[in-house]
This record gives structure tokens, sequence and C-alpha cells, in this order.
């Protein structure tokens, strides 16, 4: 399931992202609201948290635009603001619930997960591509509809991403910040150990490998059909 995680407060993004990704979610985010709109139009989220304040169109003016494209997807509104006539106004516009500043990440995976259910999304559907299943319920993934081989939580989140983004080279920044967030646990030679792992599990030959292959100076890339150009 997919996420947008909209706040122009780098930190508290930052904090949100983490507690959604190690809860299995995969996290797109953008810090104002016109980049918020380009980014759930690009995207198709199953789900947004929407700050408020924001530079470049305010929270409600984006969720009024999402609502006037017809969009169904549940958004969560944060702010500082507690004022009643606040939220009356984001529940007005549309948003699904409201989530006042400073919260635990608890309480908003918490109502994220209730979100979800409401909405009818709150399993994750198994991500497919091309010859591979990715099912996130219990870390398995499926090579031409062969037995699922079970992935660690790391495996599981790295494929995620890539998978997400099939046949488009990402840069070793973006998957180390999605694998493990910002808790500086996650490096070059680590990540290496990690796709060597995850071949091992995808390719009939992991020293030649078809899938998931090396993007020298930049990243990795995975191709779902091993039939591409």
């Amino acid at each position: 399931m997919k996420i947008l995680v909209v706040d122009d407060d780098l930190d508290l993004l930052k904090v949100i992202a983490f507690a959604l990704r190690q809860a299995g979610y995969l996290v797109v985010e953008a810090q104002d609201g016109l980049s918020a709109l380009n980014t759930f139009e690009r995207e198709r989220p199953d789900l947004v948290i929407l700050d408020v304040n924001m530079p470049r169109l305010n929270g409600f003016e984006v969720l009024k635009r999402v609502r006037a494209g017809g969009s169904p997807t549940p958004v969560m509104m944060l702010t500082v603001r507690s004022a009643e006539e606040d939220q009356v106004r984001g529940l007005d516009l549309g948003a699904d619930d409201y989530l006042a500043k400073p919260f635990s990440p608890r309480t908003l995976l918490a109502r994220v997960r209730a979100l979800l259910r409401r909405a009818g999304v709150d399993r994750p559907a198994p991500l497919s591509s091309g010859d591979l299943v990715l099912d996130l319920s219990n870390q398995s993934v499926r090579v031409r509809g062969g037995a699922p081989a079970r992935l660690t939580n790391l495996e599981a989140r790295l494929l995620q991403i890539l998978l997400a983004n099939g046949g488009h080279t990402l840069p070793l920044d973006r998957l180390t910040s999605h694998v493990w967030g910002d808790r500086g646990l996650g490096d070059r030679q680590i990540l290496k150990q990690l796709v060597h792992r995850l071949r091992r599990k995808i390719e009939e030959d992991p020293a030649a490998p078809r899938y998931l292959v090396t993007v020298s100076g930049v990243g990795y890339a995975l191709y779902p059909s091993p039939e591409r150009a």
C-alpha cells in the first residue's frame, strides 16, 4: 500500500515516513502543496497524510483540488491548530480524519490503519509486475508462478520499492532511505549485500542477474520481465 505524506517540516516528514515504512507501507513524500498535487497525480496513493500549513497551496486547497477531481482517496489532515472551525472546514472539504500535532507515531499508525479499514484497503494486495509477485502480508515472492520464497523484512522492503518502480533506476540514497529510514543503519556496502541476498531468491543465476540489475555509478533497477530490451 502506498501513502503520500505532505509536510513542509522536513524533520517531521522524515519521522512520519520512517514510522510508516517500518509498518510496511510504501511512502512517497512532498514538502509543499503544488508538489503534493503533482505527486498525487503521478503516484496514485492509497492514502494521503496532509499538513494544513504549507507554502505553495495550503492543505485545505490541496484537499479541495483532490476532491474536485473526483478522487475518493482517504485523506488525513495534520495541523497544529485545534480550533473546531478548522476541523469542520477540513471535514467539509472531504477530509476523512484530522490529527492535531504533536502526536505519537503509534497514534498515527492506529489512525492510518483505521482509515484504510474504512476504505476497504486495510490488507495490502500482492504487488505484481511481469514475472514477479510480492505478497507483503506473508513476506514472500513468487517468480513465474513458482513456489513462494520467504523474504526478510529488509528484503521485502527493498523488493517493494524496486517493484513499484519497475524499469526505473533508483539511486542508492532513495533505496537506503526506504529500507532503513533515517536511522543511519544502511550504507552502500550493506545495501549491496542485501541485493545479493535478494538475487538468490529471484534469479535463476544470481551471478548473471536478469531481473535485479546494477546501474553502474547510480543504483539498481528491477526489470520484472526477462524479455526486456
